[in-house]
């Protein structure tokens, strides 16, 4: 007999996890990268945009390990959609920085951690919970 609730492999589980966890600790980056260029370190706004790019890649490979959990891994479809709201609101974060449009750009800088911490502690306390 089948359970009701499938286990998704865990390879796919350890990849969401480990993406989830490089994607936040490239925005804790992201933050202080920026706090020191305002502290005046020009040259860390280089490094600034460049993390920034990489932590945006990371996050859609975080997406791909979402959908994979979904399907063909049987979990839930939020974690997709989640994934790909942070998605967009990193797309506009990215734009708003290019665009130096600072008074938007940093409240959606800490918007975007707080989403992705509240995501990657999820995605370490799933399954977790003890089975009867």
């Amino acid at each position: 007999m089948t359970s009701p609730n499938p286990t998704p492999p865990g390879w796919i589980v350890w990849s969401l996890r480990a993406l989830a966890t490089a994607h936040l600790a490239g925005v804790l980056a992201q933050a202080a990268l920026a706090g020191l260029f305002v502290t005046g370190d020009v040259d860390l706004l280089t490094w600034h945009r460049n993390n920034g790019g990489f932590t945006h890649s990371l996050l859609y490979l975080q997406l791909v390990a979402a959908i994979l959990l979904w399907r063909p891994g049987r979990g839930p479809l939020w974690p997709a959609v989640a994934s790909l709201g942070i998605v967009a609101a990193e797309t506009v974060q990215v734009a708003l920085g290019q665009s130096r449009v600072i008074a938007l750009h940093f409240p959606l800088g800490m918007a975007i951690f707080g989403l992705s911490a509240v995501f990657t502690a999820w995605t370490w306390r799933a399954g977790r919970a003890s089975t009867p």
